[in-house]
């Protein structure tokens, strides 16, 4: 949802942590938050594909950032799912914390820094600069087809 305040459109956004890494995604693309799920795997699927979990009746494909994002995971660590929409079918997100819904002013939006480790350069759209760090935005699109 974007709003409007002052000279700059506001983008509301849901915060989350990946190894210690502030990221964010619209809150339009996200169906719900819900805690560490049992998974089932995926025979010869693509090693960031966690596996499936059961969202209550529902399969759901679980894919773990930190694998697509070309770091260590550790399954017995503690994380969340993110449930989003995507190609028709409903994707889980899997990261190590959920932070709050925030409001980003697009003036402070700026492109993906081209330091950026290229594991993860190809899934953000850039970042934002708040008061009191960098927030990279997850294009949710690329990370759906990957």
């Amino acid at each position: 949802m974007s709003k409007e305040k002052g000279n700059g459109k506001l983008c509301e956004l849901c915060g989350f942590i990946v190894n210690n890494q502030q990221y964010a995604i619209s809150v339009e693309d996200i169906q719900e938050i819900v805690r560490k799920q049992n998974t089932t795997s995926v025979p010869q699927s693509p090693a960031y594909i966690n596996g499936l979990i059961n969202l209550r009746g529902q399969i759901v494909t679980a894919l773990s950032l930190r694998k697509l994002f070309g770091m260590e995971y550790d399954a017995a660590s503690p994380h969340m799912n993110i449930i989003v929409t995507g190609r028709d079918a409903l994707y889980s997100l899997v990261v190590d914390k959920v932070l709050d819904v925030f409001l980003a002013d697009e003036r402070y939006f700026e492109s993906t820094p081209s330091t950026l480790d290229e594991a993860i350069k190809k899934f953000v759209k850039g970042v934002y600069k708040l008061e009191a760090s960098l927030v990279m935005h997850v294009d949710i699109n690329k990370v759906l087809m990957e």
